[in-house]
């Protein structure tokens, strides 16, 4: 992957691409400093990232831009949430407890 002057708007054009492939419309993608999470979104369709993602590797960013998309779809963890998980991000378990370690 070559590198890029503005990795903040890398990270934000893939979230869309993802979006496209997930048939979801965030309103608004945001890269920005979060202490407690690598991600979010909220139920106004705004989804926002963490600006250390950038220093990950490229599947935990996938998991974690799926992970937060899929909320514009479905609110909770259910049984149609964690197989839409399995279908795009496979293996999306093993980085759960990665994810859950920056709350």
């Amino acid at each position: 992957m070559k590198s890029s002057l503005y990795p903040a708007q890398d990270l934000r054009r893939r979230t869309l691409a993802w979006a496209l492939k997930l048939k979801v419309n965030p309103r608004v993608v945001r890269v920005q400093t979060m202490r407690r999470k690598w991600g979010s979104c909220s139920l106004a369709g705004t989804v926002t990232l963490a600006s250390d993602l950038l220093d990950q590797e490229s599947c935990f960013q996938d998991y974690v831009i799926v992970h937060e998309l899929l909320h514009l779809r479905y609110t909770t963890h259910g049984r149609v949430f964690k197989a839409l998980m399995s279908a795009h991000v496979p293996g999306w378990q093993t980085m759960e407890a990665r994810r859950m370690q920056a709350t």
